[in-house]
């Protein structure tokens, strides 16, 4: 990894010429409150990596802890036996905030919340440190679930694998602008412009059709409420299960 570009605080992640932020640098952000936020409030991410000299991207789902991501897969998998060695990687996430339509081509944009971090990916052997890693993927995403649900058999836990990453250096990049035109193109160009928010928001749950009778949701998932935010939801399971 080249050296830092310049000294940075501990409240930050160094910035190398991996991943400083060239394209309108502006919108760089290299403080860890902001580049965890963008992470806590994902579920899925992309992790790009190479298997002989060809380049692979898969999506998964992951979360972080402190300065740690973890995600899990197949232990048949192409992504898991590559990493199983340990391998260089790059987890990308992606927020859709917004689409914005401009009176030109080019300034016609959306508005986004991003983050790319980058570390070594390795298999987590230890059975019992693994066995929790599987627990808390489950209340992270439903806070107090692992223990109403029953632990894995040997066959699924014989078949899925958990791979760690300490994140070594990482950058977040956010737009949040409307619609931003040549100055000559407000009154030039008779062209309707706007500005869409996009949510993905939680919808009515449908009941399992072999209920137990007397069920009820959890009280730790109270935040799952029809209509609400995913990326905030996410974000409020991941501060019940691992706090702020």
């Amino acid at each position: 990894m080249s050296p830092p570009d310049s000294v940075d605080s501990p409240a930050s992640y160094p910035v190398t010429n991996v991943n400083k932020v060239k394209r309108v640098h502006e919108r760089g952000r290299y403080d860890k409150a902001t580049v965890h936020a963008i992470l806590d409030a994902a579920l899925v991410c992309h992790i790009a990596y190479v298997i002989d000299g060809r380049p692979y991207c898969t999506p998964t789902g992951f979360w972080r802890e402190g300065s740690h991501l973890y995600w899990h897969g197949s232990s048949a998998s192409r992504m898991i036996r590559s990493q199983k060695e340990g391998v260089d990687v790059c987890l990308t996430v992606t927020h859709l905030d917004s689409l914005v339509m401009a009176r030109s081509g080019f300034h016609h944009s959306v508005n986004y919340r991003a983050v790319m971090a980058f570390g070594k990916a390795h298999v987590i052997d230890d059975p019992e440190v693994k066995l929790k890693l599987m627990d808390r993927f489950i209340d992270r995403i439903y806070p107090g679930r692992s223990n109403l649900i029953r632990q894995p058999n040997k066959q699924e836990f014989k078949a899925t694998t958990m791979i760690g990453m300490e994140i070594e250096t990482a950058s977040g990049k956010i737009r949040n602008t409307h619609v931003a035109d040549e100055e000559e193109d407000y009154a030039g160009v008779p062209a309707w412009s706007a500005l869409y928010p996009i949510t993905q928001v939680l919808g009515e749950p449908s009941d399992c059709p072999r209920q137990l009778p007397g069920l009820t949701r959890p009280d730790k998932m109270s935040d799952f409420e029809p209509g609400s935010r995913f990326d905030e939801l996410m974000t409020k399971s991941y501060r019940r299960t691992f706090g702020s």
